[in-house]
């Protein structure tokens, strides 16, 4: 499924909405020079369409959009995709009713001056986003994209392609999706998100238009809950908790041999954190992805859980964006963040670096540290906290923190672990 494209090699993890100012523009190309001088190949962005209700990038109007507010220009060329006229639409007619689509009136038309305007400004955030591409492109940085694999009830795509869903004839979901309790919740998580009718050959289809977009957009993609594309938990749409469900099949390797024949090999990271059962382990592996490895989660009382015990084939972070930050972390206390101080060999005061190093020099073919880290902010800088609505995706740099000292610093470690690009 996935060439080889990620030799031993490093980057940081940035949502774009965290730039100076919220948004594209020269903070962008500041950063990728960043980049370029601290001897980084990768920046993984968070999801890039347009957020719904609390922000959340992973609970997006659109799969197939990118978020307007992030791009200067008000207007570009026009796109000729099918997705973009039933999007425009889809804002056009929300931005009229205020609502959810299922409480709209049965025959909704939309303005044809708004849906327009809408079609315009995709081609802006297209033809910005190209060109900041092209520019990271040239100076040897690729761009991870993030892929959830669940899209929002509320959104474009169920309102445009209703068959795909499992939803009653009033448009609204029988079952929803989430994960029964886990390390981030005691009580689960209830995402509300509806789910796939697998069955059917359009979805497959669907994805496989979604996967090709994100190719035009990105140079590598993270397919978020691997887990999913085997078993996903069904809750009732009634119950208002994660902890009532059952687990539902999903399509397997069936998606991913209709993918490669239709777009052949793609380079893919699959994100396998949580419960991974055998079989989702073994279609990972016959699939040649990459899974992911979180330090937070590597210092408990199982030392084969350790950095160094990583496999090749593996993106190592330091967090994620439901992580607290490590500092964050150790300031919390616990026994798992001393061990992984004691394992760094590194002072209280220096722990974000001592995870940088741990990291970098760990097997893992690609080392990804979010920039949180890499100024070793501490909990305030957290960008999300699973189970809760508020105060969430808000963090954003100010714009003077990134500065040549600390490229020089990151850019010897990367040199010192071979990680530099040649």
């Amino acid at each position: 499924m996935m060439p080889a494209v990620f030799p031993r090699s490093s980057g940081l993890l940035l949502h774009v909405a965290s730039l100076p100012g919220g948004r594209l523009g020269p903070a962008a190309y500041r950063f990728v020079d960043f980049l370029e001088a601290a001897g980084q190949r990768w920046w993984q962005v968070l999801p890039l369409g347009p957020p719904g209700p609390g922000r959340s990038p992973y609970a997006a109007l659109s799969a197939f959009a990118g978020d307007e507010r992030l791009v200067a220009l008000r207007e570009g060329p026009r796109l000729d995709a099918p997705w973009v006229h039933e999007y425009a639409t889809f804002r056009a007619l929300r931005d009229l009713h205020r609502k959810p689509w299922p409480r709209w009136p049965r025959r909704a038309r939309a303005p044809a001056a708004a849906v327009d305007r809408y079609v315009r400004r995709q081609g802006a955030f297209d033809e910005e986003w190209r060109a900041l591409r092209r520019y990271a492109n040239e100076r040897g940085i690729g761009i991870i994209g993030d892929l959830p694999i669940f899209v929002a009830h509320d959104s474009a795509d169920v309102w445009a392609r209703r068959g795909l869903f499992n939803l009653d004839r009033r448009g609204r979901p029988r079952v929803v999706t989430g994960v029964p309790p886990d390390y981030f919740s005691r009580t689960g998580q209830r995402w509300g998100n509806p789910h796939y009718r697998w069955n059917r050959r359009p979805v497959l289809d669907w994805w496989i238009a979604r996967l090709k977009r994100a190719f035009e957009l990105f140079d590598a993609v993270r397919l978020d809950h691997f887990l999913g594309f085997l078993r996903a938990w069904e809750i009732p749409a009634r119950e208002r908790t994660g902890r009532r469900g059952r687990w539902a099949g999903g399509p397997g390797a069936r998606l991913f041999t209709a993918v490669r024949k239709s777009l052949g090999p793609l380079p893919l990271i699959a994100e396998d954190l949580g419960l991974l059962t055998p079989e989702a382990a073994r279609l990972r592996d016959e699939l040649g992805l990459p899974g992911m490895r979180i330090l937070q989660f590597s210092f408990g009382p199982n030392r084969e859980d350790r950095p160094h015990y990583f496999p090749r084939n593996s993106v190592v972070y330091t967090g994620t964006h439901d992580n607290d930050t490590v500092r964050g972390w150790l300031r919390a206390g616990g026994e798992d963040a001393e061990r992984a101080r004691r394992y760094a060999g590194c002072r209280r005061g220096d722990f974000h670096w001592g995870m940088i190093r741990v990291a970098h020099l760990s097997p893992s073919d690609l080392a990804i540290v979010p920039v949180q880290d890499l100024l070793g902010l501490g909990s305030e800088a957290r960008m999300n906290r699973p189970g809760t609505v508020r105060g969430n995706w808000r963090w954003r740099l100010e714009g003077r923190e990134l500065t040549p000292a600390l490229a020089r610093r990151l850019r010897s470690l990367t040199e010192a672990s071979d990680r530099l690009p040649y």
